[in-house]
């Protein structure tokens, strides 16, 4: 079943940004923004309803390319991808709201799972509604999540190493044979690791 989320926003607690006293050319405004596009983790991917892709950052390559087994074909939008995409187009009418984001989960294999996210895009630059394609590697985003827990929790080496592998959803016996150490160790270090985190929650200064 494909859920759908919708993005919600408390205005009590939410804090508006200040307004820039630098204001951009037009020109220079495309290029900062081009260049915050090609720097982000995420795929980006702006594609027509009728399936041409408009544009592409260099993160969107890289995994279209894993998932067309090796390489992008601008003209071949990964059909995993263009199915939810169908979807999208075809429920659009029942989706009143246009924040609405229908979003779902590709997995190639343990180390390589990708969340999808879908919105409509309605920009007067285009005579078209487009789509707005988001793909998180979601294998990176918990490493680099675990990266910041190791330091938060004070974690040694090896707890570290299992940390990560533990975060990256490999089970207690997968990481002992990769690690080549014993079941037992494994739940050794994971009691100590969860011991610190609990100390951690429960006095974080």
């Amino acid at each position: 079943m494909i859920p759908l989320t919708k993005t919600s926003i408390n205005v009590n607690t939410a804090v508006l940004p200040k307004q820039a006293s630098v204001k951009l050319p037009n020109l220079q405004q495309a290029e900062f923004l081009q260049e915050i596009l090609e720097g982000l983790g995420d795929g980006i991917l702006i594609l027509t309803t009728a399936g041409e892709l408009v544009h592409a950052n260099a993160s969107a390559h890289h995994i279209c390319s894993q998932l067309n087994q090796g390489h992008f074909d601008s003209n071949y939008i990964p059909s995993a991808i263009w199915h939810l995409c169908q979807f999208l187009i075809d429920n659009q009418r029942l989706l009143s709201d246009p924040i609405m984001m229908l979003s779902d989960e590709i997995v190639l294999d343990k180390s390589t799972i990708f969340r999808i996210r879908i919105k409509f895009m309605d920009l007067e630059i285009f005579d078209i509604p487009c789509l707005l394609v988001t793909l998180e590697n979601r294998c990176e985003s918990m490493k680099n999540i675990a990266i910041a827990e190791i330091k938060k929790y004070e974690l040694t080496p090896r707890e570290a190493e299992i940390w990560c592998l533990y975060r990256s959803n490999y089970s207690y016996k997968e990481i002992a044979v990769k690690l080549h150490i014993t079941l037992n160790t494994v739940k050794k270090h994971m009691k100590n690791i969860h011991a610190k985190r609990q100390d951690f929650l429960t006095n974080p200064n």
